[in-house]
């Protein structure tokens, strides 16, 4: 059953390259849904504590609830929703920090984000295409380049792109075990996230937004589009790759 009223915040929940970027982007456009990032991945932390002001202790690790602070007032858009994105390797670490802040919550996931951010919804993104999915994860660490966004210049490569049977055969295998946590821990707390599917998103990015949207309680200002923010970096390269690992894996 789809929830009525309005949302307080949301989780735009996925794994890696599975066009998340791409939706926090449309979201990102509509101007009432949030800032949608990655305010919870560790390696990201020092970059958005130093953007917020927030002083790192001589310890180097920032108190729990200064942190989650910052983070829900810089995802907010004016009308007060908060958005984010989170892979399935960062929730613990959300969950943890907020056990920290509220520890008569502690193992009581959905309790604890209502605690921090309000009515909370939650948005699963899954990519059908798992090979697909790892090729473009694999070839995203070894260039360096997550996302292009339409407005600035082309990324440059870090590395060279190569093919890696082995590596290819474990993203497969990660990406299968992350989704299926993901399900679980949406079982065992009793959500029913609202799913979209990336070929869905890739076909008609716009019409996915509003849907979102629509999810949310959230309506589209007068004379405010959606438009995407990023651009698709899969090519001939990729395609090559998917071949290439059928053929020798059999």
């Amino acid at each position: 059953m789809r929830p009525s009223g309005r949302a307080d915040a949301y989780l735009i929940c996925a794994t890696p390259r599975t066009g998340s970027s791409l939706l926090c982007g449309l979201l990102e456009s509509a101007g009432v849904a949030g800032h949608p990032e990655s305010y919870f991945r560790r390696p990201d932390e020092q970059s958005w504590a130093g953007r917020w002001g927030i002083t790192r202790p001589p310890d180097g690790r920032f108190s729990p609830a200064s942190y989650v602070r910052a983070a829900r007032r810089a995802g907010r858009t004016p009308n007060g929703v908060f958005a984010a994105r989170i892979m399935w390797g960062s929730m613990t670490e959300l969950t943890g920090k907020l056990e920290m802040i509220h520890p008569d919550l502690a193992g009581a996931d959905l309790a604890l984000l209502n605690q921090a951010f309000g009515v909370i919804r939650f948005v699963y993104l899954w990519r059908e295409d798992v090979l697909a999915q790892a090729v473009s994860w694999l070839r995203a660490e070894q260039t360096g380049v997550w996302f292009q966004t339409i407005q600035s210049e082309r990324a440059r490569p870090a590395g060279e792109p190569h093919f890696d049977l082995d590596e290819v055969q474990r993203l497969v295998h990660l990406i299968g075990a992350h989704n299926a946590a993901w399900r679980e821990w949406f079982d065992s707390a009793g959500i029913e996230p609202h799913p979209v599917r990336y070929a869905e998103l890739a076909a008609d990015p716009a019409g996915v937004a509003r849907d979102v949207l629509s999810f949310l309680g959230l309506e589209l200002p007068a004379g405010r589009e959606i438009r995407a923010q990023h651009e698709r970096l899969a090519d001939g390269l990729n395609a090559h790759w998917i071949q290439r690992y059928r053929a020798e894996a059999g």
